[in-house]
């Protein structure tokens, strides 16, 4: 099988809102909700994919001729590359009833882990959903991270015990879900932290904690000051406010203002091949979040399926490092790309 086939077989069987499309650039998704479109018209997922694309890399082939190394420390561990796959919650509801959440981070989780990365699992209001996910961490020796969505602080506490009694290297909070509206409806409402609400959640983790969902250097900074360990440069894909600028537009500035903070930095939203992770690692980011193509690999192909993607994936940075005089991570540089 080849990932081609891969997403020929997932168009059988995702359900009606992914198309499994040959590039995942949201424009025939779009505003389809539930599913991976967006609350609003989608213009921001759109956007996202666009402004990569308008980066260019500067190939220079005047270096010493050797394999890239591709490999990552992070949290006193080593991955094979610097990307991973990104939290999916409720798959049965938003990409067809092949998997549910359980089969789905069973497979991608074990897959991610048996081929040099990690995958961040998702979250919802079925309690089922973290649970699975917890349990497919644990699996794997703790080679996963769990995503905790925004909710009430007594949530939270349970939702954290299950991350801890899965030995989670790392554990996140996607703060940019705020913006779905099943938060709102809670009793107490969830959503929205401050600085010292998110600082409790910090504490909670007990593990290096991840805040995704941050588009500004205030951002940035509030989250540092409430004790995150890395944030993620993101604005959920695209699917919680119209007129966002895309991540692209804002990773660069954010990587300035934590420079030697020690925060690590992440990035997510249209990043579609190793050539856009390699310009997201040119600017700034210390690694990358891929989500949406891993739900078709998954459907289409299961294990194999996503071993084929990050194969894929990582075959194209390492190609675009050697074509660029990048002989590992800490030599990709900002020169090494053209933002117009």
């Amino acid at each position: 099988m080849n990932y081609q086939e891969v997403l020929e077989q997932a168009r059988g069987c995702i359900g009606s809102y992914c198309k499994a499309c040959n590039v995942c650039n949201g424009k025939v998704c779009k505003n389809q909700i539930p599913g991976p479109g967006a609350k609003g018209v989608g213009d921001t997922a759109i956007r996202n994919y666009d402004k990569w694309q308008e980066i260019r890399v500067t190939m220079d082939t005047i270096c010493e001729n050797g394999t890239p190394d591709t490999a990552l420390e992070l949290f006193g561990r080593t991955f094979k590359y610097p990307f991973f796959a990104g939290p999916v919650g409720a798959v049965n509801l938003h990409y067809g009833d092949k998997y549910d959440d359980l089969a789905y981070n069973n497979i991608l989780v074990k897959s991610c882990s048996e081929n040099g990365i990690a995958a961040f699992t998702g979250d919802g209001t079925n309690p089922a959903v973290m649970q699975g996910a917890a349990e497919a961490i644990k699996a794997a020796g703790g080679v996963g991270v769990p995503t905790v969505k925004p909710w009430n602080v007594d949530t939270i506490k349970e939702k954290m015990a299950l991350c801890k009694d899965a030995g989670s290297f790392a554990i996140a909070m996607d703060v940019d879900a705020a913006g779905l509206p099943f938060l709102k409806n809670m009793t107490p409402p969830a959503g929205s932290k401050t600085v010292e609400e998110l600082a409790e959640v910090a504490s909670l983790a007990e593990v290096p904690f991840i805040v995704k969902g941050i588009m500004s250097v205030k951002g940035a900074l509030k989250a540092k000051e409430a004790g995150a360990a890395g944030i993620v440069v993101s604005n959920h894909g695209g699917r919680v406010l119209d007129q966002c600028p895309a991540t692209a537009e804002v990773l660069a500035d954010i990587a300035d203002a934590l420079k030697g903070s020690g925060v690590k930095i992440f990035v997510d939203g249209g990043i579609r091949s190793g050539v856009d992770v390699f310009k997201a690692l040119a600017l700034g980011a210390d690694a990358v979040l891929i989500c949406r193509p891993f739900v078709p690999a998954v459907y289409g192909g299961a294990e194999e399926g996503v071993k084929l993607y990050i194969e894929k994936i990582g075959a194209e940075l390492a190609d675009t490092m050697a074509m660029c005089g990048a002989k590992d991570l800490a030599s990709i540089t900002r020169d090494m790309v053209f933002v117009r």
